[in-house]
């Protein structure tokens, strides 16, 4: 894994800040991105000659809103965390708190709801549905943020027409936390996992693999961060430019003086 470049973000805008999720779009230009507080951001990115951020150009913003057109509230009904968008654009979001999965048809819509996800252990307030992503054929995958246990794995849900059902599991070790999900051009799983170390701060690593009949195969770690190299990195986006896959992470500052919004862009070169 090759590091493209760091760019940190800042808005004075009072809804900035708390991204759990991003989405970058197949160009490397268009963006949205999540909020914990049920705002969405979407704009284009800024690039140099060599493909690193310049700058996060905000197009538009919006308050999720609830499914009678109602802006939702911080905390247990607002507590946005995983962001997916499919290629007919509609938007899909899960929440913690209250766990479960929304789609909007545009980020001014009133939600459509959908069935609730089965209850599975470890699953409780602020550890629900964390990572996110869809697949090309439209199916949705989520996994929690807790397993239920340091050795137990993780599972994996899918979500597809109005159906939940399971695509396996993945191991867990026991200081790593999934909390954001994407597919890459490839066709991989790829996972963003944390590590929190309390006053050393944040540790971050990338796995992938493949989604099989048989459950998860041929998993690889590809990057694992030193602490506090970066601060609380919680999204994930993976597309391609004309060099290789591209990796685009996204922090969460929680919304602290003392933290901070980055962008970090790594290049995996097969």
């Amino acid at each position: 894994m090759e590091h493209v470049g760091t760019f940190v973000w800042r808005d004075s805008a009072d809804s900035f800040g708390g991204f759990s999720g991003i989405e970058v779009g197949q160009d490397g230009q268009t963006f949205y991105t999540v909020s914990d507080r049920a705002h969405l951001y979407w704009g284009n990115f800024q690039r140099d000659a060599d493909g690193r951020i310049l700058a996060a150009d905000i197009e538009g913003r919006a308050h999720l809103r609830n499914s009678h057109g109602v802006p939702l509230k911080p905390g247990y009904l607002g507590d946005s965390e995983g962001l997916a968008v499919a290629q007919d654009g509609t938007i899909w979001v899960s929440f913690e708190g209250l766990d479960r999965l929304i789609s909007y048809d545009h980020p001014e819509a009133a939600a459509t709801t959908h069935p609730r996800p089965p209850e599975l252990p470890g699953m409780k307030v602020n550890a629900g549905l964390e990572a996110l992503a869809i697949r090309d054929d439209g199916t949705i995958f989520a996994i929690p943020e807790r397993s239920g246990g340091e050795h137990r794995p993780f599972p994996i849900l899918t979500f597809r027409d109005e159906q939940w059902g399971t695509a396996g599991e993945i191991r867990r070790d026991p200081r790593w936390l999934p909390v954001g999900a994407d597919f890459g051009p490839d066709g991989w799983l790829y996972l963003l996992e944390r590590d929190f170390k309390g006053i050393l701060g944040f540790t971050a690593r990338v796995r992938r693999m493949q989604i099989t009949d048989d459950g998860p195969q041929n998993e690889q770690i590809l990057l694992e961060t030193g602490q506090m190299q970066y601060d609380n990195l919680e999204g994930i986006a993976v597309w391609q430019d004309d060099q290789g896959i591209r990796i685009t992470l996204v922090s969460d500052d929680n919304f602290l003086i003392l933290q901070r919004t980055e962008l970090v862009e790594y290049r995996l070169r097969d």
